[in-house]
């Protein structure tokens, strides 16, 4: 009888793949949990991306609306800004202009973002226009959003404030 000995690494146990049945199939259950978890995950990712996306654009919008609507009445008649308020909104329409709206992992943007807020809410005081962005909760309604401009023209060509009636509609949303 020849008595070779047997090579590294190979197993002299006829049960030793039973005895790994079960490291083999933590092995093949924990490939397919972490490769249903990436597609989740891309899918959530997705899903949240998009969400922050058109949440992000729809105030850039509403401030890129305010703006034009100051630099309109501006151009109309500069005589009823003061320096500061026409100042204030060029400042306002150069950051809009300046915010990268195709990169969005760029790390200025929730930095530019605040200087927006900032400067919105230093042109209503200066203006004393009380107006907020406060987003669409669900679904937009256009009168509503058509309100609110009409509100804002009226408050800025007005020579007094609008009537009573007005604010409380605009505020009472």
């Amino acid at each position: 009888m020849d008595a070779r000995p047997e090579p590294a690494g190979a197993s002299s146990d006829i049960f030793d793949s039973s005895l790994n049945l079960e490291d083999a199939h933590f092995e093949e259950g924990y490939a397919d949990g972490r490769s249903a978890g990436v597609a989740a995950g891309e899918e959530e990712g997705r899903q949240v991306g998009l969400k922050t996306g058109f949440e992000t654009g729809e105030e850039l919008g509403f401030y890129r609306g305010c703006a034009g609507v100051w630099g309109s009445a501006i151009r109309v008649d500069p005589a009823r800004f003061s320096a500061r308020v026409q100042k204030s909104v060029r400042a306002m329409e150069a950051l809009l202009g300046g915010y990268p709206m195709t990169e969005p992992e760029d790390e200025r943007v929730q930095e530019m973002m605040g200087d927006l807020r900032l400067k919105f809410r230093a042109i209503c005081a200066s203006l004393g226009v009380k107006l907020e962005y406060r987003g669409c909760r669900g679904i937009c309604v256009l009168d509503e959003l058509f309100l609110d401009i009409l509100w804002l023209a009226t408050a800025l060509f007005s020579s007094k404030f609008v009537s009573m009636e007005w604010i409380i509609t605009f505020e009472g949303k």
